[in-house]
């Protein structure tokens, strides 16, 4: 096994101590914290499946009435139907930490132009009403839309921070843990080679003392 390439001091064994308390320590908050973003980043999945599945279905009925009416309309009164938008929309985008994460928080921000009484984001009177069927469910769609871009991107930074906890983890537990440990045993027994030395050297002394006595 590796070890540190120290001097065999006691000053260098206990330092060594305390880097290996502190790696200690250091490992089992990250640990935690591995273990915690586990736990969110699997709620965030789940979260993440099933808000796709409601947009997916919501999207495919949308466009169900979308075709019923390009089949009743015109090509050319659809286009102009849809082609005056009475609604302005901006996303505010904001940051919250989670376990050092700043994943997004969005939110739209609307503004009526024009006829604010109406609840269709388009400017044609004259329309189906499969047309405002599709365009009413797109109009409620958005929100989930954005809802479920935002879980998917926290869960893209989520799955980035695990990986790096991973390895700092790893990082510790296989190597760092492991060197600092087989450096303190290699200065231990190299101080106890010296001490046993140096009680040998003195029980010679003190024979050769007592002979000459």
């Amino acid at each position: 096994m590796a070890r540190l390439n120290v001097n065999p001091t006691r000053m260098e064994l206990s330092g060594l101590k305390k880097r290996l308390a502190t790696a200690t320590r250091g490992h089992k908050l990250l640990k935690d914290k591995q273990d915690e973003l586990m736990r969110r980043f699997i709620e965030l999945i789940r979260k993440n499946k099933a808000l796709r599945m409601d947009v997916e279905t919501d999207l495919q009925d949308s466009f169900k009435d979308f075709l019923l009416a390009s089949a009743v309309m015109s090509p050319e009164m659809l286009e102009e139907a849809v082609s005056f938008p009475k609604e302005n929309i901006m996303v505010d985008i904001k940051k919250r930490n989670v376990m050092s994460v700043n994943v997004p928080v969005m939110n739209f921000i609307r503004k009526l132009e024009g006829d604010e009484g109406s609840i269709y984001p388009y400017g044609f009177a004259q329309t189906s009403s499969e047309l405002d069927d599709a365009i009413s469910k797109l109009y409620g769609i958005m929100s989930k839309l954005l809802e479920l871009a935002e879980v998917e991107k926290a869960c893209q930074l989520m799955a980035d921070e695990i990986e790096k906890t991973r390895r700092r983890v790893n990082a510790l537990e296989y190597r760092t843990i492991p060197e600092l440990k087989e450096t303190i045993r290699f200065i231990r027994m190299k101080l106890d080679e010296n001490e046993r030395s140096t009680i040998t050297r003195l029980m010679k002394v003190k024979d050769i003392i007592s002979k000459e006595a």
